[in-house]
């Protein structure tokens, strides 16, 4: 190592002198992705210099190895810049995690120093041997207080994806599945999936709003997980609009709902799997005439940002182990981390933008944005002159573009989007080959 940044970060931190905050930053480092403590700079980044002896760097060392826990061991490196001394002091991620200093557990974010609660430390330790918190028992929870009925209702639904599914009693199918312990004590994750009756724990606040602070309707459920994804799918379709398709004299039975229901019902999933149930919020969504708020209480893992999750480019590592293998077993969701590629995708081949990311509060919002009243009657009222537009166009060019009709038809690309996807439904046209390099083909010539 000959050189050095100038100014902290993620990874690096500097010190005019080596103290216990050295060593506090090293804890956090290691407890994150590991990282570099400069001995002998400002703040500013200037080099300031540090006075090192024969054993100097060694009783750092010792130091930072005896005030530790488990002990951690830096890699150090003596620079020379300006005719002075910087120490470099690098620690990898470790491995075992979380490490401590002083009884106190810290990690890097950003480029300060996050003390961690309880909850954080005890997440991060499970995520590091590989377990989740839903496996462990739950306090005061026995056999008494789910319902059989709800886990062979689970079953079933296993067995008719799986020929090889034995058959079994559900107290058998439990303890297979981890989910009834020792002394007929039950996991976390057997309590939130199948409890009898309402509790805290799972509480989902739904609401129609007029605006940010005129309710029209609301409703909280505390069922049991597995119910509750079809609980906030009826909410849902109760108040988002349903559009009749009209084409010439006809009234076809074609129904297009505001949203794709398909997406909608990925991103709730999504929502109630990957959940942080150990802390206090609730979920939260907000339904607006043109927009849909999806509030879930937990953040990201560290490895994941905002941006790699919307271009799918992570590894998926859920945080409820148990209920995301035995939701996918019910075949709820096809595999870990393709969820939010399909639901991009669903949106944009629906007309509509792509749900919007963002951490907010402790936890992660996702808004979903539609067609409003509006804009749906505009659509509507000229889709017959339109679609014999899109379908004149298509027959002289039958790779024409959104873009290319968008101009044409003289409406919006995403309208365009619109309408092709009705007139699909309608048999008027199909699409033959992929969304690039394929072409349109005329089914019907007249609507």
């Amino acid at each position: 190592m000959n050189s050095f940044p100038t100014i902290e970060g993620q990874n690096t931190e500097f010190k005019t002198s080596f103290n216990e905050d050295a060593i506090e930053t090293l804890v956090a480092f290691s407890n994150a992705k590991g990282g570099t403590v400069y001995v002998g700079m400002a703040d500013s980044g200037q080099v300031a210099g540090v006075t090192v002896g024969k054993e100097t760097i060694q009783n750092w060392i010792n130091e930072i190895k005896q005030k530790t826990t488990p002990q951690i061991i830096p890699d150090s490196d003596i620079i020379k810049a300006e005719d002075k001394t910087v120490v470099a002091l690098f620690i990898p991620e470790y491995p075992i995690k979380p490490v401590s200093v002083r009884g106190k557990y810290y990690k890097r974010v950003g480029n300060s120093n996050h003390l961690l609660s309880t909850n954080e430390v005890a997440n991060m330790h499970l995520q590091t041997v590989n377990s989740s918190w839903d496996y462990y028992p739950r306090p005061n929870k026995t056999i008494d207080d789910i319902s059989l009925a709800k886990v062979e209702k689970a079953m079933h639904l296993i067995r008719q994806r799986s020929e090889n599914f034995e058959f079994e009693t559900p107290l058998e199918f439990l303890t297979k599945n981890e989910l009834l312990l020792s002394d007929h004590r039950i996991s976390n994750g057997c309590f939130l999936m199948f409890s009898k009756g309402e509790n805290l724990f799972t509480t989902i606040q739904m609401g129609q709003f007029a605006s940010e602070i005129v309710i029209k309707d609301d409703v909280v459920d505390s069922e049991d997980i597995l119910s509750q994804v079809e609980n906030v799918m009826t909410f849902i379709r109760k108040h988002i609009n349903k559009e009749l398709i009209i084409t010439g004299e006809q009234v076809e039975n074609i129904q297009r709902w505001q949203y794709p229901l398909e997406g909608i019902r990925e991103l709730v999933l999504n929502m109630i799997i990957h959940r942080d149930y150990t802390a206090s919020a609730n979920s939260i969504i907000k339904i607006f005439d043109d927009h849909i708020l999806f509030f879930n209480p937990g953040m990201l893992p560290d490895s994941i940002s905002i941006e790699q999750l919307r271009l799918n480019q992570y590894i998926s590592t859920p945080r409820n182990r148990q209920i995301a293998k035995l939701v996918k077993d019910m075949g709820w969701i096809e595999r870990y981390g393709t969820g939010i590629k399909r639901v991009r995708r669903m949106f944009t081949e629906y007309g509509l933008q792509e749900p919007v990311f963002a951490t907010i509060s402790g936890g992660i919002a996702v808004t979903i944005y539609g067609l409003n009243n509006n804009n749906t009657e505009k659509v509507t009222e000229k889709v017959t002159e339109n679609q014999r537009l899109i379908l004149e166009s298509i027959a002289k060019i039958p790779s024409i573009t959104s873009q290319e009709l968008s101009r044409i038809v003289g409406i919006s690309a995403s309208k365009i989007r619109l309408n092709l996807i009705r007139m699909k439904a309608l048999g008027l046209i199909e699409r033959i080959g992929p969304d690039k390099g394929g072409y349109w083909q005329v089914i019907k010539k007249q609507i």
